[in-house]
């Protein structure tokens, strides 16, 4: 007997449940994804040592944004997930850089005068 696949249909629905222990990832992939986080992190740590004035936060970011991003994709199965899990990952990222995007402009015009000063 061929072993049943865990996807079911709701009743009155016409979409697809998917279960997420449905799918078997192998150990070389989770080994591969560990030993390109390490590289990332020695890079992150050469990075430190290396002066290049403004841009150190932005390669430190850079190499954070891409190490966040393995995780959430292979160690959190959000590559494996439903679409739905997927479109509210993408609206909490967008609305995290509203947040930081309305941060900036306040920090940024912080030195502009408000009031004006006396003689």
């Amino acid at each position: 007997m061929k072993k049943q696949e865990h996807m079911a249909f709701h009743p009155g629905s016409k979409q697809e449940h998917f279960d997420p222990s449905s799918h078997v990832a192998p150990i070389s992939m989770y080994v591969g994804i560990w030993a390109a986080l390490m590289v990332f992190t020695g890079l992150t740590v050469f990075a430190a040592t290396v002066e290049l004035h403004v841009f150190n936060i932005v390669l430190a970011l850079v190499i954070a944004s891409i190490k966040g991003t393995l995780v959430v994709l292979f160690f959190m199965h959000l590559r494996y997930s439903t679409k739905l899990t997927m479109v509210t990952v993408v609206a909490a990222l967008f609305f995290l850089l509203i947040l930081f995007s309305m941060s900036m402009t306040d920090y940024l015009t912080r030195s502009w005068l408000t009031y004006p000063t006396t003689p």
